[in-house]
Formats: structure tokens, C-alpha cells, sequence
């Protein structure tokens, strides 16, 4: 025999599954119109294209591809949770007919029953929500978050921001001067280039070993455009030997073989030397002679 009494009345609708429909309802998974995935997608999508400007990333196909799954799939299992939950419904409220047979029992303590099977089924209920949820915040996460949606600066605005980086990496703090230069070369805001600099030093910390090849790179780089441009300079201040760095006179020919003989030069102007000096004793010995 199964007894009701001391049973109170159907509770108020639980805050908590409340905010879940609120938040289905605003993601665009529930509406309105109950009639599987197929009209819940057709609503959402609606919403979804009423206001474009809320989130610029709704647009993107992977996202309303995934979504239009997570609809189908709440859509279904609340199908079958909305079957179970009446299939058990009439079995219940059919035992008690049967028992009506042998004691008394009123349509009010049916009602009574009914809602307590509603209340065990609306954990059921919560869960299905709390996870739909969960996995649409997941796809938010992923496709919408503003994150996700910067864009990567072209390789020419990154080589500009590195080699000012590793150019001044004993204070890479650029002043707004700097700042708003390098924006403009980059094309960028700068905000933008303030936090580009901030994840850097971030990134330059927590990897110094992984970046120091990198600082190198630069730093050859600079040396080598520094190298470039001083050329340019010299060459420019001495237009008339445009080639003097590269052309080898014969006066530089005679000296280069001079300094490469030296040696034997000196041995040779000994040897003079020596037989001149001979020459003048002989010459005095044979005058001496003479006398």
C-alpha cells in the first residue's frame, strides 16, 4: 500500500533550473518553440542573425555548426527525458487506480504523487541543462572569446616589434613616443603594441634560453644593417675613388712587394754596403802605397 500522507505540495519552480533556461534560452539552444533541433536551430539561428554586432565571432560556420549539434542533442535527450518521465507518469497513476480498487484514494493525492515524480525526474532535468551549458560555454570559449578572435600581426609588423624588442632588451619598456611609432609602422593600435610588449617580457622570462638564440639573431641582424649603412655613408662621402676599397694601384702593388721582401732588401743593401766600404779600404791602401 503506498502512502501519501505528509506530503506537501508541489514546490515552486528551483531557481537554479530557472537560470539554466535563461541561459539556454539567451545561447539560443531552447526557445519557444519545442519542436526538436530542427526549430530550435531555425530560432536560434534567427536570433543569432538579428543582432550581428553583439558578437562578431556568431558568424563563424564551425560555431553554428557545433552549436546546431549541441541543439539537436539537447533537444533529443530532452525528447526522451520528457517520454520517460510520462511513460513512468501513467504507470504510477495506473498502479494507483488499481489500488483505488481496494481503499479509497482522491484525484487530489494522485496530483500529489504526479508531482513528486516530477520533482525525482527534475534532477534528471538539471543535469541534461547544467551540461548542455557547459558544453555551449566550451564552444564560447573556443570560437567567441576575444582571445580567440585577435589576429595574429603580419610578419613584417612582427619583425619590426622583435628587433625593437632585442635592440633595447636591457629596457624594453617603450615610451608612448615609441609606441605610437611603432604603431604606425606596424598598422596597429597602440594598445596593441603595449600588449604585445607586456606578453614578450612575459614570455622572454619564463624562456630566456629558448629566446637568447633568437636575441642573437637580431642582434647579428642590427650589426649587420649597421654595418650596410655605415658603408653607404663612406662611399657616399668619397665620390671620386667610388672603387678604392676594391681597386689595387701599382704604387700598392710595389709596397705590398716591398714589405713581403723586406728581408731579403736588407740583405742585399748589407751586401752593397760591405763591398762599397771594402772598395774605399782598398782604394786608400793602394794610394798609400803609391807615396
Amino acid at each position: 500500500v503506498l502512502s501519501i500522507r505528509g506530503i506537501q505540495d508541489e514546490d515552486p519552480p528551483d531557481p537554479q533550473i530557472m537560470r539554466l533556461d535563461n541561459m539556454l534560452l539567451a545561447e539560443g539552444v531552447s526557445g519557444p518553440e519545442k519542436g526538436g533541433g530542427s526549430a530550435a536551430a531555425a530560432a536560434a539561428a534567427a536570433a543569432a542573425g538579428g543582432s550581428p554586432g553583439a558578437d562578431g565571432g556568431i558568424e563563424h560556420s564551425d560555431y553554428r555548426a557545433k552549436l546546431a549539434q549541441i541543439r539537436q542533442i539537447y533537444h533529443s535527450e530532452l525528447e526522451k527525458y520528457e517520454q520517460a518521465c510520462s511513460e513512468f507518469t501513467n504507470h504510477v497513476m495506473n498502479l494507483l487506480r488499481e489500488q483505488s480498487r481496494t481503499r479509497p484514494i482522491s484525484p487530489k493525492e494522485i496530483e500529489r504523487m504526479v508531482a513528486i515524480i516530477h520533482r525525482k525526474f527534475s534532477s534528471i532535468q538539471m543535469q541534461l541543462k547544467q551540461s548542455t551549458c557547459e558544453a555551449v560555454m566550451i564552444l564560447r570559449s573556443r570560437f567567441l572569446d576575444a582571445r580567440r578572435k585577435r589576429r595574429n600581426f603580419n610578419k613584417q609588423a612582427t619583425e619590426v616589434l622583435n628587433e625593437y624588442f632585442y635592440s633595447h632588451l636591457s629596457n624594453p619598456y617603450p615610451s608612448e613616443e615609441a609606441k605610437e611609432e611603432l604603431a604606425k609602422k606596424c598598422a596597429i593600435t597602440v594598445s596593441q603594441v603595449s600588449n604585445w610588449f607586456g606578453n614578450k617580457r612575459i614570455r622572454y622570462k619564463k624562456n630566456i634560453g629558448k629566446f637568447q638564440e633568437e636575441a642573437n639573431l637580431y642582434a647579428v641582424k642590427t650589426a649587420v644593417d649597421a654595418a650596410s649603412v655605415s658603408a653607404q655613408a663612406s662611399q657616399a662621402n668619397s665620390p671620386a675613388t667610388p672603387n678604392s676599397g676594391s681597386v689595387v694601384t701599382g704604387r700598392d702593388r710595389e709596397v705590398r712587394g716591398a714589405r713581403h721582401n723586406w728581408p731579403s732588401v736588407v740583405r742585399v743593401r748589407e751586401g752593397l754596403a760591405g763591398r762599397f766600404i771594402a772598395h774605399q779600404r782598398l782604394l786608400w791602401w793602394a794610394g798609400r802605397s803609391a807615396r
